[in-house]
């Protein structure tokens, strides 16, 4: 597997960013505990979607979160400077708004990554919600085209079929690749699977490529 590096970012025509901030994955995945952090607030989503506590526990709850935010606040930073996102090593990057799934492939090829929905996504009768599978999707047509070599390309469109119920909790594949380049137009789609192959949900999006300067 290739690994998500700069290096990787700086391989041939990747230079080229628009107006695009470049920044390096972290190497040390935001050290040995963000990844604890990240899982832990992952479970909080989960519980509070899915549990009933009495008033007082959610006061409870509430001071507690509180805290938490302010621990936190004073070490805002900019873009391309905080773990989230970069962290390559953990599920969804270290990113809370990206689902909690692992790479196991990053080629020319292109992308597979494999994980679970879980309740925090979840729609309705024990299904995960429809608006999450386009995230998924769009978050890997981002990898695909990045692990192809494309400069930064923002999504021109998205579309994606939904062929059956997605389950919560259930061990799923994401799989795309690039079909075909057209001068700044790059062309993919992906797959969402069980592990034995039944199609869950397709897709098909356009990557555009950024102009010099464009955000």
């Amino acid at each position: 597997m290739q690994v998500m590096t700069e290096h990787t970012e700086r391989d041939g025509d990747y230079e080229h960013h628009g107006g695009f901030p470049v920044y390096a994955a972290d190497p040390d995945n935001g050290g040995p505990h963000f990844g604890r952090l990240v899982e832990a607030l992952r479970t909080v989503q989960d519980l509070a979607v899915s549990t009933a506590p009495p008033p007082e526990v959610i006061a409870q709850a509430a001071e507690q979160a509180e805290a938490l935010a302010a621990l936190l606040a004073p070490y805002t930073a900019p873009e391309g400077h905080y773990p989230a996102g970069r962290s390559v090593g953990l599920p969804g990057r270290g990113s809370l708004l990206m689902l909690p799934w692992t790479v196991e492939k990053f080629d020319r090829t292109g992308v597979r990554s494999t994980g679970v929905f879980r309740r925090y996504h979840m729609g309705g009768n024990g299904a995960a919600h429809g608006g999450v599978l386009p995230l998924l999707f769009d978050d890997l047509f981002g990898m695909i085209t990045h692990a192809a070599g494309r400069p930064i390309s923002r999504t021109g469109y998205l579309h994606v079929n939904y062929r059956k119920i997605t389950p919560l909790e259930t061990p799923l594949v994401v799989e795309g690749r690039v079909d075909r380049v057209d001068g700044r137009k790059t062309f993919v789609s992906a797959r969402l699977t069980e592990p034995d192959g039944t199609l869950l949900a397709d897709a098909e999006a356009l990557m555009i490529v950024l102009l010099p300067g464009q955000p």
